[in-house]
Order: structure tokens, then sequence, then C-alpha cells
């Protein structure tokens, strides 16, 4: 739950302890959420970006054992969020959820720099019951330049469920990516993602990260790359992209985890101008699937991969064989 700065955080989950039953919501956020101050975290409590068990409160209100807590992490200065007519490709909507194909190059939250023309800014003009929900409604999100499915709340109670949702494992992500190299088979890679030790902008596998499982398997082989179906059990930020990384299969165009440009020996004009020129991360989310927050009823949703990612696939298949 881009993949970092406001626009890229993702909602950070704990339970309340034993230890912790009866204590004010702000200490026991404090005590669970060590790495931002209490006078920070209640704030965020009273900007409805720390919620308990899904729903708004004040940072006095008592915390109980089991009970759920999920921090929303501003590490930007806030700006002010307008609703900003845009077009929007919807592919599903109702009075609780909204369902969108986010283009790449769109960014999902208001943050320095990306101060309009957000993805926010056109769901808050859409709908603007979402500008009273934490985060805009958004309950995960999508790195600027990915493209793909992307889920947000219009109700209180839809982003309660959704929350739950995400944080228990239930919503189902699948995406296609176009990564370097080639595999024997598909796997799962299991190592925790944190910040990187010396680049505080970038994500990286490290000890003390958090707990991060990628679920993988081979969709298409090349003679130097793999199209590869890519499901999220847990969502760190960037994930996918500092995974694949991490095992030498960085995806086609990661400006920030790509490494040096890559040309494979005997590569065609055409196929080095495809790879030259493919100036985004090579990740599209394909599919989703969650529970309806009111019906109980599991919703699957899928978009097609965008002209600019089956144009490479086309080319690897044309020019760079198995």
């Amino acid at each position: 739950m881009s993949e970092e700065l406001f626009d890229e955080a993702e909602v950070i989950s704990a339970t309340v302890t034993v230890t912790l039953d009866g204590s004010r919501l702000d200490a026991a956020a404090a005590a669970v959420f060590t790495q931002f101050s209490r006078s920070r975290l209640a704030e965020w409590i009273r900007a409805g970006r720390l919620t308990r068990n899904g729903e708004l409160g004040r940072p006095r209100d008592k915390v109980a054992l089991g009970d759920e807590l999920h921090v929303f992490p501003e590490t930007d200065n806030r700006v002010d969020w307008a609703p900003e007519p845009l077009p929007l490709d919807i592919l599903f909507e109702d009075e609780h959820v909204i369902v969108v194909n986010k283009p790449a190059g769109l960014v999902v939250h208001p943050a320095a720099g990306h101060h309009s023309g957000t993805l926010v800014n056109g769901l808050m003009a859409h709908a603007p019951e979402m500008s009273s929900l934490p985060r805009g409604g958004i309950v995960h999100r999508l790195d600027k330049d990915t493209s793909g499915v992307m889920l947000a709340a219009r109700s209180t109670l839809a982003h309660k469920h959704l929350v739950s949702q995400l944080a228990d494992r239930s919503v189902r992500r699948i995406y296609a990516a176009v990564c370097r190299g080639t595999f024997s088979g598909g796997g799962t890679i299991d190592a925790p993602i944190g910040r990187h030790p010396t680049s505080r902008t970038k994500m990286a596998v490290v000890p003390e990260g958090k707990p991060a499982v990628t679920h993988y398997r081979i969709t298409q082989r090349f003679g130097a790359h793999s199209l590869l179906e890519v499901r999220l059990e847990s969502g760190r930020t960037h994930q996918i992209r500092v995974h694949m990384a991490w095992r030498k299969h960085p995806l086609i165009g990661d400006p920030i985890y790509g490494g040096r440009a890559f040309r494979p020996a005997g590569a065609s004009a055409a196929l080095l101008g495809m790879l030259d020129g493919f100036s985004r991360q090579a990740l599209h989310a394909r599919e989703l699937s969650f529970e309806h927050p009111q019906t109980g009823e599991v919703l699957n949703f899928a978009a097609k991969v965008p002209a600019d990612m089956s144009a490479l696939v086309a080319c690897l298949e044309e020019e760079d064989p198995p």
C-alpha cells in the first residue's frame, strides 16, 4: 500500500497488546509506531491518518486488547487538496467503492512538487464525499509510473473494511512485469524491505526491514528477458521493483532500481531502441479482487496491459526469441 515520500507511503499496521490495553490512543500508537513521535502521531489521529479498527478517533480515546491500528504516514509537508476535474478510467463504482485504471505517469496523492493533477484531485471532483476520508479514500497505491487497477473507498464503511482486508492480505493483486534475465521456473521471494541504508529516497532488502513476500511465475520467456505474472502477499513500498532488482532481475525501464542500461548481445537496432526508449518501470497492476464492504460479494477487476508495455512485449517476441 509507491514504491518514500507522502504520495508513496504505505499503510503501517499494528495490534494493541495486553500491556497497552486501556492506554490512550496516542500513547499506544507511540509505543507501537516507534519511528514516529507521539506528537506527530496525535496530529495524524486528528487528521484521520491514524485509525483504530478502521475508524476515526481522538488522541485521548482508549484502546483495547486486539485493536488494530493503521497509520498512513505523511513525510512531506501537507498541501491543500482541491477537487480538480480530470479524466478517469472508471472500471466500477457505487456509493461505497470506486475502481479505476490508473495510467502510467499519474501521481496518486498531492505532495510537494505535485500539488494538482493527481488521482486524488480527480477523485475528489468526481466524488466529493471522498475528501472527508483518510488519504482522500485511497487505501492502497501505485507508483507514479506504474499503471493499472486501483481501489479506493467512497464511504467510512468501505474505508474501514478495505483497510482491514489489505491488512489481513485478503485483497488479491496480480501484476504483469517485464524484467531483465531469464528464470528456470516460478518462485517466491521472501526478503524484508526497508529504507535504503544510505539513500533515504530508495527502498532495499535489509535485515531490519518489514516482512515482504512476492510470488512470481513465468508468463513468457525471451532470449534475455522475461514476462512475469507477479502476486503480492504483502504490500511494501516498491516491493516488486526492489525484490526483482535484489534477485538481479530488475524491471525494464526502472529509473531507480534498473541499474546500468542493458544491451543484450546481438540485439537488433529495433530492440535496442525499444529498451533505451522505455523510460518507466515495465510494471502493470493487471488484476485486483476484494470483498465488497457492504454486500460481502467478491469482486474481480482487470485492466489490459497499456500500449507501451504491449509494444515492448511485441518487440521482444519478434526480436528476442528464447
